[in-house]
């Protein structure tokens, strides 16, 4: 059952559409990726998404609710961390916590919280003394605070490093096996391949495609990877006219083929035909990488600010932040 539906969705800024006629939906219990080069329209997408903006055409419902309409019921079931965000510099990481779990009649319990985080020891620091990867860990954090339904992550990891990042994972896996439905932006390759049971990838304000990590690889130009020193050097024809080889490159010496298990065969056929040895021979499967570069043209990267920032809030007291639940207190959003 989908408790996210986007259908027909546009958003244009000064006449420049950045989001044309994206649909998707993301049933109820699965980490749901979004993938796309910059400007590609994923985050002005999820704001859509969250409320935070709204579309120019199109529906969105979450749970059966209009995210604009009915925002105040939508914050309820929806946690957010912003692709960027900030909170007022001296409030401290207690603070912040014990703020926005006031929000929520029914919170999660805060402590155990920080403690998966590795934020049990700052508790004490405040906002601006925090580094960026702990920044980051509050901020997602503060998106599962109010035990959501569904939680939105742009750019999780960002700031992250290799050891937090695959705490962060498990973290979010274990969110799903708990019940809440993720929707993740995400230019890492492997940890979108990791978490996500679909993918939709964005380029240019559509979706290209939307499938498994596995189907999305299957759909590659060129599903292996073929690559090996040879003994003695081939000849450049007998390369060429390989069966399903889609790219055939030589690297010092190295040579390397980009097709199918076909291809591979074809390559050992031809080796032992020359009686030639193949060093260091590697056969591997396409990778997602492969498959992304094939459906937009551009390798993953992060986001560029590429397009107007989103209304912001002025800093804001205690007293006046529960209208903003869906995110910490100030943010600028990007395409």
């Amino acid at each position: 059952m989908a408790i996210v539906e986007v259908s027909g969705l546009r958003k244009a800024y000064g006449g420049r559409t950045v989001v044309d006629g994206v649909s998707f939906a993301v049933e109820e219990g699965e980490i749901f990726g979004i993938l796309g080069p910059n400007g590609a329209g994923k985050t002005t997408t999820v704001e859509c998404v969250e409320g935070l903006r709204v579309p120019d055409a199109g529906t969105v419902r979450v749970a059966g609710l209009d995210p604009a309409a009915d925002h105040d019921r939508v914050t309820q079931l929806l946690g957010a961390q912003l692709q960027e965000s900030e909170l007022q510099p001296k409030l401290t990481v207690r603070e912040a916590l014990e703020l926005y779990a006031s929000f929520y009649p029914h919170p999660a319990d805060w402590r155990p919280l920080a403690a998966r985080l590795g934020l049990t020891t700052q508790l004490t620091k405040r906002f601006a003394k925090l580094s960026g990867g702990q920044k980051q860990r509050l901020f997602i954090a503060l998106a599962l605070i109010g035990d959501p339904r569904v939680v939105v992550l742009d750019e999780l990891t960002t700031g992250l490093d290799p050891r937090a990042r695959r705490d962060t994972w498990s973290l979010i896996e274990e969110v799903r096996d708990s019940g809440v439905t993720v929707l993740l932006v995400t230019h890492f390759m492997e940890e979108a391949h990791r978490l996500c049971d679909r993918i939709a990838v964005i380029d240019k304000g559509r979706v290209a495609a939307l499938d498994s990590p596995a189907g999305l690889i299957s759909r590659s130009a060129a599903s292996t990877v073929i690559s090996f020193t040879p003994s003695h050097p081939l000849d450049d024809p007998e390369l060429a006219a390989l069966p399903e080889a889609v790219s055939v490159e030589t690297q010092g010496g190295r040579v390397v083929i980009n097709g199918t298990d076909t291809t591979v065969n074809a390559v050992i056929t031809l080796l032992a035909r020359h009686r030639i040895t193949a060093r260091q021979l590697r056969v591997t499967e396409a990778t997602l990488d492969d498959a992304f570069l094939d459906l937009t043209g551009t390798a993953p990267a992060t986001e560029s600010a590429t397009e107007p920032a989103a209304p912001a809030a002025p800093a804001e007291p205690a007293t006046d932040a529960a209208d903003r639940k869906t995110a910490p207190a100030t943010d600028r959003e990007r395409v």
